[in-house]
């Protein structure tokens, strides 16, 4: 019987819960899942690529049928290299569908046999995104129960609050036209 390859791309700048809920699930209903990390040179990520690995790598051990890769280029050129049959994809509201869909059809023209499953993420992950958990902790905001808590630990670490607070009490003073 033939091996079921799926690949989950993304950028996972940060890796959050909700892409720990979809490694979960898909980790169940495909015989092998990569997490496939994009590297994006035109991004200025949060979160080197190395950093990134490692989380993943840390978040997904007691999977026995996960690994972490990276990638970059096409993700279908990746899918094919690494003998993929399918990608996995979340899908959180209306206008995720519509990017996910124009992306699944266009992979669908590039490389045919490559399926697209879309998945929906667990109810209380619905609205989360990698973009809204560093906006939140750059703000000051609380994490907590969004990322992991080591993800969480590094994002501080990354956002040290005494730099914040020195910049906060000591701002840019404007200068003076004149």
């Amino acid at each position: 019987m033939k091996k079921i390859v799926a690949i989950y791309p993304g950028s996972f700048d940060p890796p959050t819960n909700g892409h720990l809920d979809l490694i979960a699930r898909g980790s169940k209903i495909f015989d092998q899942l990569i997490v496939a990390i994009l590297r994006n040179a035109e991004k200025a990520p949060l979160f080197g690529l190395p950093e990134r690995v490692l989380m993943l790598e840390s978040m997904t051990a007691e999977f026995k049928n996960v690994e972490v890769a990276t990638f970059d280029g096409l993700m279908v050129e990746y899918a094919a290299k690494v003998k993929a049959d399918a990608v996995l994809r979340g899908i959180r509201a209306i206008s995720d569908y519509e990017y996910e869909l124009q992306m699944a059809l266009m992979n669908r023209k590039l490389h045919p046999e490559l399926e697209t499953v879309f998945m929906m993420p667990a109810e209380q992950y619905s609205y989360l995104s990698s973009r809204l958990v560093r906006e939140i902790a750059q703000l000051g905001g609380s994490i907590k129960d969004l990322v992991p808590v080591m993800v969480e630990q590094r994002i501080k670490e990354k956002l040290d609050p005494a730099v914040k607070l020195q910049h906060a009490r000591n701002p840019t003073k404007r200068r003076k036209r004149g």
